[in-house]
């Protein structure tokens, strides 16, 4: 399969890539090089400073102000920009082994941080890795360099969720300590017992980061696209309920629309960018959304 048919592929289909490194740099080259193709450059351009884009080259001099203006990616010949620090924060408690048809919520979120990642260090950006349950939370500190990618992805492919999220303790020590500018990419999917991941949201704003939030839910969570009569079991507190799909459904569709556009409008308020996202959505949105804060961060 070539790389460009990897863009828009379903997630699924990524079970298939054993090597998480792999996986990453197949999503991230697919995305950059299988993007549509605009005969407008801009206006005010010298096109013998930038060629396109191709497979391999360094993504640091990948211009992003140019593809804003013209969603094509082309590559800068001189000047690298700036590099930053950008902390992955990944819901790893037990809500995340959701299964939606074959594939897990966590499953998804592990192919979208690492493909993220791949692409900051790509920029020359130091990754750093936040792993958060209370049974066994995973901190890998930020740094730059491709053998710390290796360890960032080894981490991250040895992850099971398991637990309840923890609160704002476990994570306060490592976002306060760091003087570096920073973005912090937070992947969740709300299933927390009270306010616990808004809180941490606020107060990882408060400490002057750019704070990106993908929430993500399984396509059947999203659509209730069940049918008869269920048992469903909360997968952090063991509870178990019988329910009748159909009678249930109408209900259930409201009370989530309702608790999205709630936690958008909070997070909107607090300056956080809100990305909802579903398993069976192609990550290239969520690569965009990600390159977007990170020009602002750098702008």
């Amino acid at each position: 399969m070539s790389v460009s048919s990897y863009r828009f592929i379903d997630p699924r289909t990524l079970l298939a890539i054993s090597d998480l490194h792999l996986l990453a740099k197949t999503v991230v080259d697919g995305f950059l090089f299988g993007v549509h193709q605009s005969p407008q450059i801009g206006a005010g351009l010298e096109f013998s400073q930038y060629r396109s884009y191709e497979p391999g080259d360094d993504l640091r001099r990948v211009d992003w102000k140019m593809y804003a203006r013209s969603d094509r990616y082309f590559v800068r010949e001189s000047e690298i920009e700036s590099s930053i620090a950008v902390h992955f924060v990944i819901d790893a408690s037990r809500s995340m082994a959701h299964d939606d048809s074959g594939l897990f919520k966590f499953d998804y979120a592990r192919f979208l941080v690492a493909s993220l990642a791949y692409l900051a260090h790509g920029q020359g950006d130091a990754i750093g890795l936040l792993a958060l349950n209370d049974q066994q939370p995973i901190n890998v500190l930020p740094k730059a360099g491709q053998s710390h990618l290796h360890r960032f992805l080894h981490e991250l492919e040895r992850l099971a969720p398991e637990g309840k999220w923890p609160g704002w303790q476990a994570a306060e020590r490592l976002f306060s300590a760091t003087p570096r500018r920073h973005i912090i990419v937070v992947v969740s999917d709300l299933h927390e017992a009270d306010d616990e991941i808004r809180t941490v949201l606020a107060k990882l704003t408060a400490l002057k980061n750019e704070v990106l939030f993908f929430h993500l839910l399984g396509k059947n969570e999203r659509n209730f696209s069940y049918q008869g009569l269920l048992t469903f079991e909360d997968l952090e507190s063991g509870e178990t309920r019988q329910v009748d799909a159909k009678q249930i459904r109408a209900g259930y569709l409201e009370k989530l629309d309702s608790q999205i556009a709630s936690m958008r409008k909070a997070l909107h308020n607090q300056h956080i960018a809100y990305n909802l996202l579903t398993t069976d959505q192609p990550l290239d949105f969520a690569l965009r959304a990600f390159l977007q804060q990170r020009q602002r961060r750098l702008a």
